[in-house]
């Protein structure tokens, strides 16, 4: 267990238990706040991450625990192998460095590491885990994802079900894509950007007849920033980062925007990226303006939730009311 980070057990502990079982040929059965499997029914799955089996209550290390524990104990794998499968079944890609790596001084390099090539992941065939996710993870809503979906800007990856985020050119041709995974509710959650992409794009809605570019660090926070407040006027921009260089080419590509609207996270990186592009871009004649989420919001997708939470309590108030008066 030592020789995995911290953050590849939390992506391991983080995938959906239920989808794993289903996925070695387990049959899921949902029964009120747990799950329990049709081929093993003294099986109880909890918040899709751990699970218990009662008929070897006594057995220790038999049963139950973690996703690791099930993968040991059904698919008969050692714990070093299972945590590397249940990183592989959420789509992460480990880098290994050489141990006792041996740094040279003026080293010469004989040739440069050749770039990948750009590959789109195959796309599922279905959007069910992306609009459950964005839906019920993240309080988009599905006019929003249907939008987004239709103008073939994010679809479900097959495999691992990761959403993919699409960055297109001018031109309408894909030069860069993100990956995020929709198995998280417990644990960090899977990102990464596709191998061999363009990081000089970023994920994008464009308007041609509009001079005004919003720009956000997350795909998840434009779509939330849309859902909030309706906005389908203007250009929208997703830097996938703090650094700029998407923002420099989108306006480079699309000459006549004016304004530049700066939606990023209200944290301290955020704030000082703010400061520091808006007095670059106002220096380089455009008009900016600072939007973040409201004080007490991280960002967007957070202020979105908050919203839609604070929408719910009065109507499920009146759902309580007319039930009340129906039972009297």
């Amino acid at each position: 267990m030592e020789r995995f980070i911290e953050e590849e057990l939390a992506i391991a502990k983080s995938v959906d238990l239920c989808a794993v079982a289903e996925y070695l040929g387990y049959t899921i059965r949902r029964v009120g706040k747990y799950y329990t499997i049709k081929e093993m029914d003294s099986i109880r799955i909890y918040s899709r991450s751990h699970w218990f089996r009662w008929s070897r209550q006594y057995e220790k290390g038999e049963n139950g625990g973690s996703q690791i524990d099930f993968m040991r104990v059904f698919a008969g794998m050692e714990v070093k192998e299972a945590v590397f499968w249940l990183l592989d079944f959420a789509g992460y890609r480990r880098i290994e460095e050489p141990e006792n790596r041996i740094v040279l001084k003026n080293q010469v390099v004989d040739k440069q590491e050749e770039k990948k090539t750009f590959i789109l992941p195959v796309a599922a065939g279905s959007n069910t885990y992306l609009i459950s996710y964005l839906n019920q993870e993240r309080a988009i809503s599905k006019v929003i994802i249907d939008y987004f979906i239709k103008k073939e800007l994010i679809y479900e990856a097959r495999g691992y079900h990761n959403i993919v985020f699409k960055g297109n050119d001018k031109a309408g041709i894909t030069r860069f894509a993100s990956m995020r995974g929709v198995f998280d509710k417990e644990g960090r959650a899977f990102k990464c950007d596709v191998a061999g992409n363009d990081k000089r794009y970023g994920f994008n809605d464009v308007n041609e007849n509009s001079d005004v570019l919003v720009v956000f660090e997350s795909a998840i926070d434009l779509m939330s920033y849309m859902d909030i407040c309706a906005d389908y006027e203007s250009n929208k921009l997703a830097l996938g980062m703090l650094s700029d260089a998407p923002l420099e080419t989108f306006l480079t590509e699309h000459p006549q925007i004016v304004t530049l609207r700066f939606c990023l996270d209200n944290d301290e990186p955020g704030r000082k990226a703010a400061v520091e592009l808006m007095e670059k871009y106002y220096q380089n004649g455009y008009e900016v303006e600072d939007c973040p989420p409201p004080v007490g919001y991280k960002d967007y997708n957070e202020w979105l939730k908050a919203t839609k939470l604070l929408q719910r309590v009065p109507e499920e108030k009146a759902v309580m009311k007319s039930a009340h008066g129906m039972a009297k």
